[in-house]
């Protein structure tokens, strides 16, 4: 009864998010407008530069972007949390009758959403540069639905900062920080074979790589001519992913539920 009332709670939550975001439609525009540039830049402006075996750069890169995206995405629970708190939102939240984690779901849970709506922008964005799905209807779908469940496990780790953390500001400052080295240190952009040693090691084990290699391999992305690193983690993008995605909701779900039930108006 207790696990349902989360999830009906979480989905009001939730809605309010979504009519926020219609609301003010700027979010939108900004969080779609960004991986539009980065499709467009790279594959036009580096894409001449750089040369993948056997695979169209521009179909090497578009999971790669998909990837980056979905994460940066997931910033927006932090943020969202950070402002709740700042305005005394969260407060008035703890004194209805609700569940306590509802809160936190229904964030996670229309940041996924939002998600959805920037992979089906960036989706339309990649097949007019060039880039093709190349594999079964399922596969794709698996593709997606990859992406969304590792990004929805970031969204937890976003949820916590933006628990701890004074301001909105300092949870983007923050994020950028992190975030924006984990995906670029990785196969997201260019091949990790002419990585310097320590470099590629740490690239190739890196969850954004699975998680980009795992949606190339989903999506027919790939070439024999491109060798795959004999690294575990990209032998096994798919199980190395999910093994991510399970250890990090385990970890920043009760943690995350924890600074809730501590956090109070700044």
């Amino acid at each position: 009864m207790t696990a349902l009332k989360t999830v009906t709670d979480g989905a009001i939550v939730a809605k309010r998010n979504l009519i926020k975001i219609k609301r003010v439609p700027d979010l939108l525009v900004f969080s779609t407008m960004s991986p539009i540039m980065f499709i467009l830049l790279f594959a036009y402006v580096f894409g001449s530069a750089i040369k993948v075996p056997g695979v169209s750069y521009r179909e090497f890169l578009i999971p790669g972007i998909f990837a980056q995206t979905v994460i940066f995405g997931a910033t927006i629970t932090g943020a969202g949390l950070a402002d709740d708190i700042q305005k005394g939102i969260i407060d008035r939240f703890r004194s209805l009758p609700m569940s306590r984690s509802a809160v936190l779901v229904g964030r996670t849970g229309s940041d996924v959403a939002n998600n959805v709506l920037v992979i089906f922008v960036m989706s339309v964005t990649g097949v007019i540069v060039g880039w093709r799905i190349r594999s079964s209807v399922f596969e794709a779908i698996a593709g997606f639905l990859l992406l969304l469940v590792f990004a929805y496990a970031i969204s937890w780790i976003m949820a916590w900062v933006g628990l701890i953390v004074p301001s909105p500001e300092v949870v983007n400052n923050a994020s950028f920080m992190l975030i924006f080295p984990l995906t670029f240190v990785a196969n997201t952009f260019v091949p990790t074979n002419n990585f310097p040693a320590p470099l590629r090691a740490v690239a190739n084990w890196n969850p954004v790589s699975a998680v980009t290699q795992a949606a190339r391999q989903l999506f027919g992305n790939t070439s024999p001519q491109l060798a795959v690193p004999k690294y575990w983690s990209l032998q096994h993008p798919i199980i190395y992913t999910l093994i991510w995605v399970v250890v990090l909701l385990a970890v920043f779900v009760p943690l995350s539920v924890r600074q809730y039930k501590r956090a109070a108006s700044r």
